[in-house]
């Protein structure tokens, strides 16, 4: 561990929101390293109830920007606002040019930050920080939360490793789960889907989702909701009348047992929910890490990602990959050369992801 102990550390993290919550793995190590020390976080406002009251961090500041607009006043604002909070360390989780300029703007004695977290390009943002610590480790075979806390062991010295951590779930969430849940029979197993990626190439075809809930239906007379963000919520209706279909022509239900809850709850209402639910199948996304802090059983196909990159942190969650040569990818939706049947997402068949469901339950 470095001599000098830090007081008053801030961290940024401004990306999106399954990141933030991978990167309070590397805040608990850092609490850990430097138990004294007062840590404010710098998020963007979507995010920041995964961050406030959360027991490794003291205090949250919220930047709120869009990339394409003329933010320099915005930015500004903030640098003399974090001159004014006197931090003696600043360490950066996310190698943006913002965070570094505000910090070396506000006169941060020590600012850290890695020459590698998501890619290997080089970038001139290095020259701003004070520290700059070498990620050794092949990003793309290595858990993303291992190489925020790899910052921080490097910096600090400390050893061991962090699963990360989600704000405390106040009672106002529990009573809006209970809520929502309500509206389920309540003698029956509680499954939770999510349905939609954050773009095409991370979302699972709508015809799987109804053939995995048909089944599930059929072995445990389950009853569904699904979860999302405001903006999902018609695409889950689509996959909600196919699988109701599918579920009528099979025999299986003639009334609504699967709702809709995207845009009805918040980070923490979400995490409240997956405290109450018996099997989570999910896409990756930010729900799939906010899930994983809770523990349930979970399954979750990964398309264009990979979970030797992005695998839950939970030892009940299971994941599937048909992993072809061209994933990990970074193409468009339109640029897939298997457009419009990506391999990455129609080779994980319904079965296999039954087999993982049936393997959690039982």
């Amino acid at each position: 561990m470095m001599e000098k102990q830090y007081k008053n550390i801030l961290v940024n993290s401004l990306v999106n929101l399954g990141d933030v919550v991978l990167t309070t793995s590397a805040i608990a190590l850092l609490k850990q390293a430097y138990p004294q020390a007062r840590i404010t976080m710098l998020v963007r406002p979507v995010v920041r109830e995964a961050v406030e009251n959360n027991p490794v961090i003291d205090e949250v500041m919220i930047f709120d920007y869009t990339p394409k607009e003329n933010s320099l006043g915005k930015m500004w604002a903030m640098a003399k606002e974090i001159k004014a909070r006197h931090f003696d360390l600043s360490i950066s989780f996310d190698r943006k040019s913002r965070p570094a300029i505000l910090c070396w703007l506000a006169g941060v004695p020590t600012r850290v930050g890695a020459d590698r977290i998501f890619d290997d390009k080089p970038s001139k943002i290095t020259w701003l920080y004070t520290h700059t610590v070498h990620i050794k480790h092949d990003l793309v075979n290595t858990l993303q939360a291992e190489t925020y806390q790899e910052i921080v062991r490097q910096f600090t010295g400390i050893e061991g490793h962090e699963v990360p951590v989600m704000a405390r779930i106040p009672s106002s969430s529990k009573e809006k789960a209970d809520k929502l849940l309500s509206q389920l029979p309540t003698d029956k197993m509680k499954i939770g889907l999510c349905v939609k990626g954050t773009f095409a190439l991370k979302t699972w075809p709508k015809e799987y989702f109804a053939d995995v809930v048909r089944e599930l239906k059929r072995k445990y007379n389950a009853a569904f909701f699904v979860v999302g963000a405001p903006n999902d919520k018609e695409y889950a209706d689509e996959v909600i009348s196919i699988c109701e279909e599918e579920l009528r022509k099979s025999g299986l239900s003639e009334k609504k047992e699967i709702i809709n809850f995207c845009g009805s709850t918040n980070l923490l209402d979400l995490a409240a929910l997956f405290y109450q639910t018996d099997l989570f199948v999910t896409v990756d996304t930010g729900a799939t890490h906010i899930a994983a802090t809770t523990g349930v059983k979970m399954v979750t196909m990964y398309g264009c990602t990979s979970p030797k990159r992005w695998h839950p942190y939970n030892e009940n969650a299971r994941v599937l990959s048909y992993d072809p040569e061209c994933c990990p990818c970074s193409y468009g939706e339109n640029d897939c050369p298997h457009n419009p049947k990506p391999i990455c997402l129609w080779e994980i068949t319904p079965e296999m992801v039954l087999k993982k469901c049936y393997e959690l339950i039982n």
